[in-house]
């Protein structure tokens, strides 16, 4: 059966919503219609639908000149088993000690590795993304200073790959959380998944509005792998929650948005440790200041 796609941007979420809503009503009607933020500080936001037949390319036309959107882009997408796709382009992934797999890859563990395994088909945070992939490569360079912690946070987990490798390597108290209780339920399936069931505390919080998030603190270690946004609005909680001497490592940061990122993270208390880039995103490591 083929599939056919219909991608547009616009500015703003409210106008983006209110043209999904209108997309649900076509005629043929979508499959599925998605909003999404475009994650480049640009503000627009992209609005697309999936159909099974090809879509009234008249009736996109006039929905886009309604809501001042760009006009639709229409493509009919090639039959896929995206399964086989998945796993044949989604390679092991090797950060340091830590070596992130699908089960099709599982024959690939090389020994002497920490071993996480993680679903292509699960939530964000594989390992294959430049944030995920760079917060591994921090948390080796950490231990590889023979740094330890014992209280650990992993706000915006996604998948949980974070706060697992983190237990992999130290018997402590784990939480991750996420604003999705959806990710939620996939970080806890994750640690099923690793024989880790009950290794990490997974709760659904915003930040660290969670009584179990308070309960923990001050933490040696707290990643947050989110956006720039976020992770501005939470440098003073962040800070609040993290020991002196402790650790941040951060990520979800374009590279042209770090300096703004440090900037604000230096005027809450903390000197600025790493700073690496792997394609477009940037990752950091802070530390709490006495």
């Amino acid at each position: 059966m083929p599939t056919f796609t219909a991608l547009t941007t616009l500015k703003g979420k409210k106008a983006a919503d209110s043209l999904g809503e209108a997309m649900e009503r076509l005629n043929p009607e979508p499959t599925g219609v998605g909003v999404f933020e475009v994650e480049d500080g640009s503000g627009l936001w992209e609005v697309g639908g999936y159909f099974t037949e090809a879509p009234d390319e008249a009736a996109l036309a006039v929905l886009a000149v309604a809501f001042q959107a760009k006009p639709f882009v229409v493509s009919e997408l090639p039959e896929t088993d995206w399964v086989a796709h998945v796993r044949r382009e989604l390679a092991p992934v090797e950060a340091g000690r830590f070596f992130v797999y699908g089960s099709h890859d599982a024959e690939k563990l090389p020994e002497g590795r920490i071993p996480l395994l993680i679903e292509a088909a699960m939530a964000f945070g594989t390992g294959h993304h430049g944030t995920t992939l760079g917060c591994l490569k921090a948390l080796d360079y950490l231990l590889d200073t023979g740094f330890s912690a014992t209280k650990v946070a992993d706000i915006g987990c996604g998948t949980a790959v974070l706060a697992m490798a983190a237990a992999r390597v130290w018997d402590g108290d784990i939480i991750a959380s996420d604003i999705d209780q959806v990710a939620v339920d996939v970080a806890e399936a994750n640690l099923k998944a690793n024989d880790m069931a009950g290794q990490v505390h997974c709760v659904e919080a915003a930040g660290f509005d969670h009584p179990d998030l308070q309960a923990r603190a001050p933490y040696d270690l707290i990643f947050a792998n989110i956006l720039k946004g976020p992770l501005v609005a939470l440098s003073p909680e962040i800070a609040a929650n993290l020991r002196i001497g402790g650790y941040a490592i951060l990520s979800g940061i374009l590279n042209e948005q770090a300096d703004d990122v440090i900037s604000v993270y230096l005027q809450n208390g903390f000197n600025l440790i790493k700073n690496d880039k792997i394609g477009e995103w940037t990752t950091l490591i802070l530390s709490k200041q006495g």
